[in-house]
């Protein structure tokens, strides 16, 4: 199996890419990890401009020799890229059937890709996950689903019906667009990390309001970690947040997802967690 390795968004350091594939090689030698030259590039915020970012993007998912892309991190910039890149990539079959696995920023591209009908949409950690603390088993555990996939790695909340999994602030965003997927009868996950408390509701609000979301099946909260402090206090926490907005909305509540920006993050195939 070959998984390539692309940066949608912001740059991957070396040293960094260097360890993820000597874990890949240790653990996981019926594998070979690739990373594109791209994800080593600067070029202000981003991993090289836009026109370079979704060059190689493209580059990897239409190349019948991977199986897999891998997104390298997240940060910001895949936004501005997803309409090029899925427009290359729509007619293209063996873009059409690999696995697509990450997370936060990449949820732009992520959502569009299942939209458009890709059957291998995965939240999961990515290879930059291994600068946190615990990051090397987050990096195992996608690996783990990518080439073997072992259930061992997914959410252990999955039921029978379909899933998606997005950080807030990302599917707010996007909802409205042209990456908004039909997610109607999906339980969806949800997770942020270092925004305020109001921010959190301001998202929730836009999320819960918008008609497509309003027939999902339901919602479960992950982590929303590193909140800023606030002055006044908000008053709430985000699951009190998150089942207010429900409520407003009809949207059923269904407790807690082990989904967050930490190491403990776990896998999330979007539709039924089968092993297609």
């Amino acid at each position: 199996m070959r998984i390539g390795v692309v940066a949608p968004s912001t740059p991957i350091r070396a040293e960094v890419a260097e360890r993820v594939a000597a874990i890949a090689a240790e653990s996981f030698p019926e594998a070979e990890l690739v990373f594109h030259p791209q994800c080593f590039l600067a070029y202000g915020h981003f991993a090289g401009d836009d026109r370079v970012r979704a060059a190689a993007f493209a580059d990897y998912a239409c190349d019948s020799g991977f199986d897999a892309i891998w997104f390298a991190r997240g940060g910001y910039g895949s936004c501005r890229i997803a309409e090029e890149v899925i427009e290359q990539l729509a007619g293209n079959a063996a873009a059409r059937d690999k696995t697509y696995l990450g997370y936060s920023d990449a949820g732009f591209v992520l959502a569009g890709l299942y939209r458009a009908g890709f059957p291998h949409i995965v939240h999961g950690p990515m290879a930059n996950e291994l600068r946190r603390e615990g990051g090397e088993a987050a990096v195992r555990r996608s690996l783990a689903w990518l080439v073997r996939r072992d259930a061992g790695a997914l959410e252990p909340g999955l039921g029978s019906d379909p899933v998606a999994a997005f950080n807030i602030t990302v599917l707010s965003q996007l909802l409205g667009t042209s990456l908004q997927p039909d997610l109607a009868g999906h339980v969806l996950l949800l997770e942020d990390v270092s925004e305020y408390m109001y921010s959190i509701d301001r998202s929730m609000f836009h999320i819960t309001s918008n008609p497509g979301i309003r027939r999902i099946a339901g919602i479960r909260l992950g982590r929303v970690s590193n909140v800023p402090v606030n002055e006044p206090d908000f008053g709430a926490d985000e699951e009190q947040v998150v089942r207010y907005w429900c409520a407003r909305a009809g949207i059923a509540y269904q407790g807690a997802a082990d989904v967050g920006h930490d190491s403990a993050n776990k896998v999330v195939p979007f539709g039924r967690a089968d092993p297609g």
